[in-house]
This record gives structure tokens, sequence and C-alpha cells, in this order.
């Protein structure tokens, strides 16, 4: 299934911006970012829920957020990029030199 995480984490404070680190890193290991505090994931319904639960885990839930918004698997044909930083699709071969 494919699913976009967003965040945004208060970085006011060292511990902040310590958090946004991490939370970034997590998603970094799922899918690709595709804005600042945007990440496209391919992920099972299981890792869905480590996912979850890791980032739950980092945050601070009275300063920071988190969305997960579920695109289901032909997410292609529900989203539109016009820009900079074209993704890659996730069915494709990828090749890193």
């Amino acid at each position: 299934m494919f699913i976009l995480i967003t965040y945004d984490i208060n970085v006011t404070s060292n511990l902040g911006q310590r958090r946004l680190r991490k939370v970034a890193k997590i998603c970094l290991n799922y899918g690709q970012r595709v804005q600042n505090s945007v990440f496209e994931c391919k992920v099972t319904e299981a890792e869905l829920l480590v996912i979850k639960k890791q980032l739950t885990d980092v945050i601070d839930i009275e300063k920071d957020s988190l969305r997960f918004y579920r695109l289901g698997d032909s997410y292609d044909k529900k989203v539109q990029h016009i820009g900079a930083k074209q993704s890659y699709n996730f069915n494709d071969a990828l090749i890193v030199d």
C-alpha cells in the first residue's frame, strides 16, 4: 500500500531539532522525501504499524504532529506532480551508482 506521511515538528529548541532529524531518518527508511516534511512510502500494513510506533516514540505529542494518508495501490492515478524533484516509480527497479 502507498501512504503519505507528513509531519510538523516544533524546532524552537535543540531537542525539537533532534526530533526533526530522527523523524526524517525513520521516514527515509521506508520511502522517499517528496517535500521537506512529506514522504511517499510503499509499505505493508504491518510496516505501517511499526512506522507509527517508531514515530510516536520520537515526537513530543504536546508540540509536534504526524499525519498518515492512505493512497492505496493506484496512487499514481491520485497524485499529480508539477515542478522539480520528480519522484521515482516504486514498481520500477532501483539502480544505485
